[in-house]
């Protein structure tokens, strides 16, 4: 079994591998962020684009209907390049060109002042492998160089405002440009063309991606120490629960020792609990099996003997005639009598819950049965005293009179083997909440500890095995269970407050 259990189910995958694979839905957090920040840059970039055209629009309109300053790219470039300064940024560059695409006046630098790029953290060189910054260190084309391949430049000479996005000759840097017409009356005589990389919104990017990174892996490396000692603890209380399991059953399907349950709160504590309790049931149910042997033997060896040495004595008497071997014929027929009840006991239990099955329920007055089992009681018991407490008014219940009464007869039975001589057996019946209480107290020995929460289960008796003559095989307060279960109520035992004695308490609901 244990071969089959461990190996016959392919490879093992560990609590801890499986909390591994759970883990990895920590990785939507570093795609979410990834998303973000990619949202957050196209809305940069969208910006940025809009602020270039603005610009370059601004000078257009410094320029419209003033074409003597385009007309020649000597005597008035000054004019057009204090415009151009006047609305530059540090980081942009701005040139205008006339219809045969020749540079009027240019202005600014594409790279950032050293004062305006950003330092880098102190955690860059750690992850900067893995996500590259943007550079300032690119090769700059002169605008003469990139007016052909312009299509931004190309639209606004034919009067529309354009855009358009290009990587440098060194391939380093993304330059985005805008570009404008210059107006004169209805014709276009230039363009005004505003252009930055987007090395800032990169910067803002990767900052972005460095800090996610870092935060990732802080939550990786926590997450998984925190699952790793869980998961360890939790399998080592679940082989712990498992050698437990192993060792408590030998070879031979004996209860060698008991599991302690655990006091942890979680479900294995709840499991080891139940664990440990089942096995305790086992290791009694184990014991009264052991001991059945015994005490069959015991209760059969009697009522065998008795038939034995009187077929015997018949023998040894057939020579006297009848008068002299009715004795012995009487014991040999005590001694069937006996054997017959013993089997009768042993398939008790179970025709009764057959019989229960198909039982029909009916509404009785359970006063006058339980008045006239104790005047019952009183002749089959003649050394007993019993006291009679019950309510003059009607009990009625659902169920059956007969069942009722075999109930009763099993719990007097037991009072009677177990009350101290001398001593009443008090039995009453009262009604309380809608229930109907019927109980039995003795005086006498105290519930067994081992005991107190499985008297009512089958195959348990407390008996010694020479206590009395009479065969117990431990079914006499199964069957009262199952017939108060039957009426839809419920028995218990409890000792009696000056612990000298023992009460049974059934209850049955009114009908």
């Amino acid at each position: 079994m244990e071969g089959l259990s461990r190996e016959h189910f392919g490879p093992r995958f560990g609590l801890r591998a499986k909390l591994a694979l759970v883990a990895l839905v920590l990785l939507a957090l570093p795609l979410a962020g990834t998303l973000y920040v990619n949202e957050v840059e196209r809305f940069l970039l969208q910006n940025q684009e809009q602020t270039l055209l603005g610009i370059a629009r601004a000078v257009a309109t410094a320029l419209h209907e003033r074409p003597q300053l385009l007309a020649s790219a000597s005597g008035r470039d000054e004019e057009v390049d204090a415009i151009l300064l006047g609305l530059q940024r540090s980081s942009s560059r701005l040139w205008v060109v006339d219809r045969n695409y020749q540079v009027i006046a240019s202005a600014g630098s594409l790279r950032r002042a050293s004062e305006v790029a950003a330092e880098a953290p102190w955690w860059q060189p750690l992850v900067g492998w893995l996500i590259e910054r943007p550079t300032e260190e690119f090769s700059d084309a002169r605008p003469e160089d990139i007016l052909a391949t312009g299509p931004d430049v190309a639209a606004a000479l034919q009067g529309t405002p354009a855009t358009s996005t290009r990587r440098t000759r060194d391939g380093r840097a993304v330059v985005m440009s805008a570009a404008h017409p210059i107006w004169n009356g209805d014709e276009v005589v230039g363009a005004v063309v505003a252009e930055e990389t987007t090395n800032s919104a990169m910067s803002v990017k990767s900052a972005a991606l460095e800090r996610l990174l870092l935060l990732t892996v802080a939550a990786f490396a926590t997450a998984g120490a925190v699952l790793i000692v869980f998961a360890t603890r939790l399998s080592v209380r679940i082989r712990r629960l498992r050698d437990e399991a192993e060792s408590a059953i030998d070879a031979h399907g004996r209860i060698r020792r008991l599991a302690s349950g655990s006091e942890a709160g979680d479900e294995i504590g709840d499991l080891s609990r139940s664990f440990s309790a089942v096995l305790e049931r086992l290791a009694q149910h184990h014991a009264y099996l052991e001991s059945m042997a015994g005490r069959l033997s015991h209760e059969l060896r009697t009522p065998i003997a008795v038939v034995r040495s009187s077929l015997e004595n018949l023998k040894l008497a057939s020579g006297e005639g009848p008068r002299g071997a009715s004795p012995y014929i009487e014991r040999a027929e005590e001694g069937l009598r006996r054997l017959n009840r013993i089997l009768e006991r042993m398939t008790e239990a179970s025709r009764l819950e057959q019989s229960l099955r198909t039982a029909e329920r009916e509404r009785y007055d359970l006063a006058p049965v339980v008045r006239g089992c104790v005047e019952g009681y009183r002749v089959a018991y003649p050394r007993a005293l019993f006291l009679l407490e019950m309510t003059e008014a009607r009990v009625e219940v659902e169920g059956s009179a007969d069942l009722a009464a075999q109930l009763l007869d099993k719990l007097v039975e037991n009072a009677v083997d177990f009350s101290r001589a001398g001593e009443p057996i008090r039995v009453s019946l009262e009604t309380a909440h809608g229930e109907a209480v019927l109980s039995i107290a003795n005086k006498g020995p105290a519930l067994p500890g081992a005991m107190r929460g499985r008297l009512f289960d089958s195959m348990i008796s407390v008996r010694e095995a020479s206590a009395t003559t009479t065969p117990h095989l431990g079914i006499g307060l199964y069957v009262a269970r199952l017939i108060a279960e039957f009426h839809g109520g419920g028995i218990g035992a409890a000792d009696l407050p000056g612990g000298d004695g023992v009460l049974i308490g059934v209850r049955f609901p009114l009908a």
